[in-house]
C-alpha cells in the first residue's frame, strides 16, 4: 500500500532529477549556440535559466527536509535526535 508521503518522496526525486536533466541539457544547448552564434550569443540569460534552475534543485532539498521532519515526528521521533551515518550501514543511513 502505498502513502502520502512515499508519494510526496517519489514526486519529489522525479521533480529532483528532471530539473539536473534540464541544466543537462540547457548545459549542452549553451555549447552548441555559443559555437553557431558567437558574440551574438546571449550567455547572461542562459546563466540566469541555469541559476533559476539550481535555485529549484535547492528548493527541492528544501522540501525533502521538511518532508523528512515532518515523516520523523509523525512516527514520535525528533528530527533533531538523528543524524546522517557516513558509513550508511544503518536503513536509509540515518541513525539515532
Amino acid at each position: 500500500m502505498r502513502t502520502v508521503e512515499g508519494e510526496a518522496r517519489r514526486a519529489l526525486s522525479r521533480l529532483r532529477r528532471s530539473v539536473e536533466k534540464a541544466r543537462r541539457e540547457l548545459g549542452v544547448l549553451r555549447a552548441a549556440l555559443e559555437e553557431a552564434e558567437g558574440g551574438d550569443f546571449p550567455s547572461d540569460q542562459y546563466q540566469e535559466c541555469d541559476e533559476r534552475l539550481a535555485a529549484t534543485t535547492g528548493w527541492i532539498g528544501e522540501e525533502e527536509a521538511r518532508l523528512r521532519a515532518k515523516t520523523l515526528r509523525a512516527g514520535g521521533l525528533e528530527p533533531s535526535r538523528l543524524r546522517r551515518s557516513s558509513e550508511g550501514g544503518t536503513t536509509r543511513g540515518w541513525e539515532r
